[in-house]
């Protein structure tokens, strides 16, 4: 699967459990909704299909139906669509770090619902953590690299947020006064190698810019995004 933008998010798993017992639970886990429309009731699913295990990995294939209605001459037509997420538990070491591709709106419903189905509770999945000094690496390390930085947590009395972005991010000063007010939230740069355009924010929501397969976004959020993860 190619898309011109491809977005993830990264949570961390917060119990002690191993990945085979997670595939277990994801090879079990189905929600039924009925959900009545005029004389009718209409099935809605949630589940997880195309379940794979790895050695260090277990993934597959987050779906959820969702009631839409489309226009059909004057007439209002509910109809099932479903919605679907490549989902992938990792075992880094020390942390089981799952990744959710998809828009982070959908990613934390889709977490949320993990957390509940495999832990009966909704705080066993939490969102991931890049502390801001591994944000102010990416840009350090090659800010020619850098396309846009914006700094939140700012201290300056009724500036919520700071951005530099063009030629401005190659004047130190003016960087390294930024960060003396804020902390980096969320960074848009360059790859050291391939070239590809990548967005991250602190909470781990990153987006590819560069046209590449799923595959081989997800590659690189292991290589390089996770190792940026406390």
């Amino acid at each position: 699967m190619e898309s011109m933008v491809l977005t993830a998010k990264i949570f961390e798993v917060r119990e002690e459990v191993s990945l085979a017992t997670i595939a277990a639970k994801l090879g079990e886990f189905k929600e039924r909704q009925l959900v009545k429309e005029e004389d009718r009731e209409i099935e809605l699913l949630t589940d997880v299909r195309d379940i794979h295990a790895g050695k260090d990995y277990i993934s597959g294939i987050f779906s959820r139906d969702k009631l839409v209605r489309i226009k059909q001459r004057g007439k209002q037509l509910p109809i099932v669509k479903t919605i679907e997420a490549y989902v992938e538990f990792r075992n880094r070491g020390d942390k089981i770090l799952l990744t959710i591709a998809q828009e982070k709106h959908f990613a934390n419903s889709a977490a949320t619902t993990l957390s509940n189905a495999l832990f009966l509770n909704y705080k066993s999945i939490v969102e991931a953590y890049i502390p801001p000094e591994n944000m102010q690496q990416i840009h350090e390390s090659n800010p020619e690299g850098t396309k846009l930085i914006w700094f939140d947590q700012v201290d300056i009395p009724g500036v919520d947020k700071l951005a530099l972005a063009g030629p401005s991010l190659m004047d130190t000063a003016l960087y390294q006064e930024y960060l003396s007010h804020g902390k980096i939230w969320y960074i848009v740069y360059t790859t050291r190698t391939g070239g590809k355009i990548i967005g991250l924010t602190r909470n781990a929501v990153v987006t590819a810019f560069t046209k590449m397969p799923e595959s081989e976004f997800i590659d690189y959020i292991v290589t390089s995004i996770f190792p940026l993860i406390r």
